[in-house]
Parts: C-alpha cells; sequence; structure tokens
C-alpha cells in the first residue's frame, strides 16, 4: 500500500496549468553566418544584366583535359587529344589515329618517370595523381619548379628533337599517364607532315597564358625621341552576367495564421525561416553554380594543388603568390582550416588570430581563413578532399564583386522580392519569395584556388 505524500503548499504541476510558458521562435540548425554574402562588396546591376569590359586578351584560353580513369588505367581518344594545345591543330582522322598510339601506366610514390640530363623519346599526359617538377639549383640541391596534376603533360621536346630532359618529374601520389613513344609520332608525321609543323608552332610559341595587348610606351627625358604611339583595344565579346534567382512558394493555411499567431506571428516565422534557406542557397549559388559560381570560374592559371595532401603553409603562400594584388581573405570549408590549423601547429608556427565584425579568425601572413560550409567536401571516407579559394574583392581593385538590383526589395534586404499572391480555394495563402543576385570576377588574377585538400590527416596517426 502506498502512502500518499502530504504537502503544505501548491505543486507545481497545479501552479504550470495558470502559468504562461515562455516560447523561442522557431531555431534552424541550417542556418549559418554566411561570412562571403557578408564579406562581399556589392555591384549595383541596373536591369538584371553586368558585363565586365575587358582589355583585349591575346592567345587562346584553353580548357584542362580531363581524362577518365577507370580500375587504373586511363583510355587517350582522338577527341581528348585534340583538347591539348600541342594537337589542336590535327584533323580527327589524325588525332584519332595517334590516339591509338598512347599506353596507360601507373606510376608509385616517389618514382621518377623522367630525370633531368637522361636521354627520353616519350611524351607524357597525366590522366590522375599529382607529380612535382624539380631541377637541379647551382648548389646541387633540388629545385621546385611547380606541380603537376590532371591535364598537365611533359616531354614535348621528346617528340621533336634528341636531346637530354631539363627537369625531373617524380610522382607525389600514385598516378595514372598516359604515354606516346616517339616512334609512334614519327609514324604519324609520316603520313601527315602538318603534324610536326604544327606540333613544332605550338612548342615555339612556348604555350603561355593568355596576356593583355601590350602598350607600347617611351620613357626617358634626355634628347627628343620619337614617341610612341598606342592604343588600347577592347575585348569584342565581353563576359556578361546575368542576374540567378532563387524563388519558392511558401504556403500558409489561413486557419493556422488566424488561430495560432500568439505569442509568435505564424506568418512572420515561416517566411523569415524560408528567407534564411533561400539565403543560404544563394551562397551556394555563389560558388558552386555551373555559370558563374566562383569554384568553376578560376582561369587553368590560377589553380594550384596540394604538394602533399593536406594544406599547407608553403600551399597559401602559393596561393598568395598568384593572388598578390591586395588579397582580401581565404574562403574555406572549416574542415579545410582545421586541417591547416594541424599543419601549422605540427610545424611550430600556429596562425595568429584576427577580429573582424567581432568574430576570431585564424589568419596566414595577415590574410584571414573564412570558414563556409558550402564548399564541397567529397571522396571517401578515408580520403576527404576540398577546396579553397582566395580573393581580391571590389570593383576598385577589379575584384570579385556580388551583384544585385537595389531598385527590388528595400534597403535592409535588395533584390529579395516577397509577393502575397491571394488566398487560393482551399484557404491557403501563397507567398512567393524571390532573391535576385550573381557574383562576377572582374579580373583573372582576382580568384586562385587550392585543390585535392585532404582534411582526414591527422598527425597522430589516426
Amino acid at each position: 500500500m502506498t502512502e500518499e505524500l502530504t504537502t503544505s503548499s501548491l505543486g507545481v504541476r497545479a501552479a504550470r496549468n495558470l502559468a504562461n510558458t515562455t516560447k523561442t521562435p522557431p531555431q534552424m540548425a541550417a542556418i549559418t553566418p554566411r561570412w562571403l554574402l557578408r564579406l562581399l562588396p556589392w555591384a549595383e546591376v541596373e536591369a538584371g544584366t553586368y558585363r565586365v569590359n575587358r582589355v583585349r586578351v591575346l592567345g587562346e584560353q584553353h580548357e584542362r583535359l580531363r581524362i577518365p580513369v577507370e580500375s587504373g588505367r586511363a583510355l587517350m581518344s582522338g577527341e581528348s587529344l585534340r583538347q591539348l594545345p600541342l594537337f589542336s591543330e590535327l584533323s580527327p582522322e589524325s588525332a584519332e589515329r595517334l590516339a591509338e598510339s598512347f599506353t596507360s601506366l601507373q606510376v608509385a610514390v616517389g618514382e621518377a618517370v623522367i630525370s633531368e640530363g637522361s636521354g627520353g623519346d616519350q611524351f607524357y599526359v597525366v590522366a590522375d595523381g599529382k607529380l612535382e617538377v624539380t631541377r637541379r639549383a647551382s648548389t646541387g640541391a633540388p629545385l621546385s619548379l611547380g606541380m603537376l596534376r590532371g591535364g598537365d603533360y611533359f616531354g614535348e621536346i621528346a617528340l621533336l628533337r634528341e636531346q637530354p630532359r631539363s627537369a625531373t618529374v617524380t610522382a607525389v601520389t600514385p598516378s595514372v599517364l598516359l604515354m606516346l613513344p616517339r616512334r609512334d609520332f614519327e609514324r604519324m608525321v609520316e603520313a601527315d607532315p602538318s603534324v610536326r609543323e604544327a606540333l613544332e608552332s605550338a612548342v615555339e610559341e612556348r604555350l603561355g597564358e593568355p596576356s593583355e595587348q601590350e602598350i607600347a610606351l617611351a620613357s626617358g627625358h634626355d634628347g627628343e625621341p620619337e614617341l610612341t604611339a598606342t592604343f588600347i583595344d577592347y575585348d569584342l565579346h565581353p563576359r556578361e552576367y546575368s542576374l540567378g534567382v532563387v524563388q519558392t512558394v511558401l504556403r500558409v493555411h489561413t486557419r493556422v495564421a488566424d488561430l495560432y499567431s500568439s505569442p509568435q506571428d505564424q506568418t512572420r516565422e515561416q517566411l523569415r525561416l524560408t528567407i534564411e534557406a533561400v539565403r543560404e542557397r544563394q551562397e551556394w549559388e555563389f560558388l558552386n553554380n555551373s555559370e558563374f559560381g566562383l569554384l568553376n570560374s578560376v582561369s587553368e592559371a590560377q589553380r594550384v594543388t596540394t604538394r602533399t595532401g593536406p594544406p599547407t603553409p608553403d600551399d597559401l603562400d602559393e596561393m598568395l603568390s598568384l593572388v598578390w594584388k591586395d588579397p582580401a581573405f581565404f574562403l574555406a570549408h572549416p574542415k579545410a582550416i582545421a586541417a591547416f590549423g594541424r599543419e601549422c601547429t605540427s610545424r611550430g608556427v600556429p596562425p595568429p588570430t584576427s577580429t573582424i565584425m567581432g568574430t576570431s579568425f585564424l589568419t596566414w601572413r595577415g590574410v584571414p581563413l573564412i570558414p563556409s560550409d558550402k564548399i564541397p567536401v567529397s571522396g571517401p571516407e578515408e580520403n576527404l578532399s576540398t577546396s579553397i579559394l582566395l580573393m581580391r574583392v571590389g570593383e576598385d581593385r577589379q575584384g570579385v564583386v556580388g551583384l544585385h538590383q537595389p531598385t527590388l526589395g528595400d534597403a535592409r534586404a535588395p533584390s529579395l522580392v516577397v509577393r502575397v499572391n491571394g488566398v487560393d480555394q482551399r484557404g491557403v495563402i501563397n507567398i512567393l519569395v524571390s532573391l535576385y543576385s550573381s557574383v562576377a570576377v572582374l579580373s583573372a588574377d582576382a580568384l586562385a584556388v587550392l585543390e585535392q585538400v585532404e582534411v582526414g590527416h591527422y598527425r597522430d596517426g589516426r
């Protein structure tokens, strides 16, 4: 038999029936600081389109060749071969015949594919992996000349001339290459002499990055030299950015809006959370959109890969050498920032911090590392990888700018349009939410990316 507890005052349960419960607005874990949107300067777009006029660029920009690799083997096709600047002038038939002569081979970590000073008669295309190019300095120590990755090629001189290799190329990760022997190239030349002429021309041009038209100037003050004459030509086909849109229709039943809007206004809270989701998608589009996303807008000359996998101080220094004109900030996934912090700590150089808008950020060489979870992290669990961006910002610096149309929306939320489309036959209020925006890169050297950044490496071996 249970004895009933005796009390001398009103109990808590009974008291709660008479008390009001304090309620918070609905919380949503998907809301982030959206630092990219907050730190980008914004340019006003008058009528939905923003044209970036540039000085004329001489030379042709080639896209990086991407070769599929299956089960450790790569296969060269004639269509792929013609994407290489060296062989872009080949006819489809000649390219297909030459592509059949490529052999796929796997290279282990630390294996030298070619060695400086040795003879060679093979041409290589990197299908997958990373290789380092080095040359002996005057002291005899190896001098790094850069990294090769998928789509790069080397050894083209060996197809044309018998001379020693000018550098050593060593695999720093397991790699897959495609190799073309000179004898097969010579057989193609016998059938089509224009192949050699096209390759000779391409090699003589050194295949450098396209550059702006040079402006002829004279300097000095002695005598009466004849002055130069010049003019600045413009790109005839400038890039145009159209404002993208993120849209949705919010639906709220009038019964809910009328009866259950105290103390929290249901329609207002539904709209607030919808706008938060729209802005989260806006930042995702700024980074990943196939048309204007920053990760897809980096020129080939501004793309680098990590040397060892995890992001190191050397890798970020390499990026700063590319975006050296007043770099504003790095943008990286939080996992990448953590990986960089681990690498710095292991080297005994923990990065300092800086405070921006009341928030503390890691910095490198005085440039803050800004987190964004919108940068993808992909790959197998044991080898997750991502990318790190570095950018210069602002129209006055020919950098990266956000685009919006401030005549839409209001001063607090430019380009955000909320329209109530009335109540349907079921008593549901339909509210159209639209956000118009885009992002533009005004100069190619305003943006660089570090690719193949491994984020799962820990110094204790786990």
